[in-house]
């Protein structure tokens, strides 16, 4: 069989269409929640904080129990523990509770990124980079079903709830369908070119510094901050300012979605024969510099939706480019390389709401984009000079 994984893997990107779901179902929920657990709809940023508190504090131990129990018992936990999440959440009315439910949701990423990842390249060891950049595009095509969703929900005037429950169900019956499906085995021996080609990467990586690996680093947290700003903040800014309706408002998301959904796959195809992940990382946040300050300079609704989708175009992929530069500066220490990356994006998962938050509170929605745009700008400037770097580098 050409794919003796396939099951495997479509059950790994049906579990990163619902995570697409889950990554913007708190932001998308905002106003229910805060009504539901008495609180300001700024404090559910707090939830979003504390989802990355759980990924940051677990996200090394779940790597050493993928390591030492396989993936499969990972993705199935991680696919069970999501359904606790969004079956309690809803549910409760205390604002502690519901903390601890966010919580349990970053300890679910965790176990699933821990498991997935190492599951998809060593099922297609030949594309393991497009089998990896693939999860990104099913995470798009789960944040564009989510807010049609609540859309729905909200015409028939149904309880925003079921918006958490049917991915509960669909997460539930996922983890039973990884029960009965095989996983590849997690070690193989080298042959004479693996071998080969791990001393190339040795040379490789002696040829970069802590400068170059901390450039990346932070590129990952602002990659996640970019993104985090506008999934959480988007639909409050267009029903603020913009004066969109809330189902207007939410339907940006959608939008911005479809822009990440199609980024991915532009990527997916220009990375393999015409571009390089160092330049695509420089124009990227480059780009979303400029679609920015449309958004902020021109208070337009007609272009609202325009704005969401480029700013989903130049702006979900680029954790994913960070992760790949990583890996290819550093191939020799892989897993330690993108563990860095990874716990960045939890730090920024955990900080950047709460901050934004504050800046929602003391001076209005309108600087949260400000802030968005001076994140974009410095992306920029790092992507730039580790564009340099590599060139003197490589000479």
């Amino acid at each position: 069989m050409k794919y003796p994984h396939l099951k495997m893997g479509l059950g790994i990107y049906l579990s990163y269409l619902l995570l697409g779901m889950v990554s913007i179902m708190l932001a998308s929920n905002m106003n229910f929640l805060s009504e539901r657990l008495h609180v300001a709809p700024t404090d559910i940023s707090l939830l979003i904080s504390v989802v990355g508190i759980g990924h940051l504090v677990t996200i090394n131990i779940a790597g050493k129990l993928s390591d030492r129990y396989g993936r499969k018992p990972l993705i199935i936990s991680a696919a069970l523990l999501y359904a606790v999440f969004l079956v309690g959440t809803p549910l409760t009315t205390h604002f502690q509770i519901a903390l601890l439910f966010a919580f349990l949701a970053g300890i679910s990423n965790s176990l699933l990124d821990s498991g997935s990842y190492p599951a998809l390249n060593e099922s297609y060891q030949e594309a393991a980079g497009t089998a990896i950049v693939l999860i990104k595009a099913f995470m798009s095509v789960g944040a564009i079903i989510l807010p049609a969703l609540i859309t729905f929900l909200m015409s028939k005037e149904l309880f925003f709830g079921y918006a958490f429950f049917i991915p509960a169900i669909l997460f539930v019956l996922l983890g039973m369908y990884f029960v009965t499906i095989r996983f590849p085995g997690m070690t193989a021996q080298n042959s004479d070119k693996e071998k080969n080609e791990k001393l190339s990467s040795d040379q490789k990586t002696d040829l970069y510094s802590w400068k170059e690996g901390s450039a990346l680093v932070i590129i990952g947290f602002f990659s996640v901050s970019l993104s985090t700003v506008i999934q959480t903040w988007l639909p409050t800014y267009g029903n603020q300012v913009l004066q969109l309706n809330e189902k207007k408002a939410v339907e940006l998301l959608s939008f911005y979605s479809m822009g990440g959904l199609i980024c991915i796959l532009v990527l997916a195809f220009l990375l393999k024969k015409f571009i390089k992940p160092i330049t695509a990382m420089v124009v990227t946040p480059g780009i979303a510099t400029v679609v920015l300050i449309v958004l902020l300079a021109f208070r337009n609704p007609v272009i609202a939706p325009f704005i969401a989708f480029f700013l989903g175009l130049f702006t979900s992929g680029m954790y994913q480019l960070a992760m790949t530069v990583m890996i290819d500066l550093f191939s020799a220490r892989k897993g330690v390389s993108v563990s860095y990356v990874s716990a960045s994006a939890s730090v920024a998962f955990m900080v950047i709401p709460f901050i934004t938050s504050l800046l929602v509170k003391h001076i209005g929605i309108s600087a949260v984009f400000y802030f968005d745009l001076c994140i974009a700008v410095m992306s920029t400037c790092l992507a730039l000079y580790l564009s340099k770097q590599i060139r003197s580098i490589s000479k």
